[in-house]
């Protein structure tokens, strides 16, 4: 798996997530909207793993009383590129 991919996110402050990936691991991540540092440091952890290891890592997470949080709505976004590609 090597491209870009968006991924419109729901219920988070974030609204966009970018993702690069390049022969099936994660190279960037970038969010549009919400906690900068923290989904800065969420992109620098998650560089060079394969998504099906983040997802285990990060799906289900929940921001407050919100069902879902940025992290997940990752995961989500990983879930949707490998069932396209």
């Amino acid at each position: 798996m090597t491209g870009k991919f968006q991924y419109t996110t729901e219920g988070t402050c974030s609204r966009l997530i970018e993702i690069e990936m390049e022969d099936g691991v994660i190279k960037e991540v970038s969010f549009l909207g919400g906690c900068h540092g923290n989904l800065q440091g969420i992109s620098a952890l998650i560089k060079g793993m394969k998504p099906e290891d983040v997802i285990k890592r990060l799906e289900g997470i929940r921001c407050g009383n919100k069902p879902t949080s940025c992290p997940d709505q990752l995961s989500a976004a990983l879930r949707s590129i490998s069932a396209t590609q």
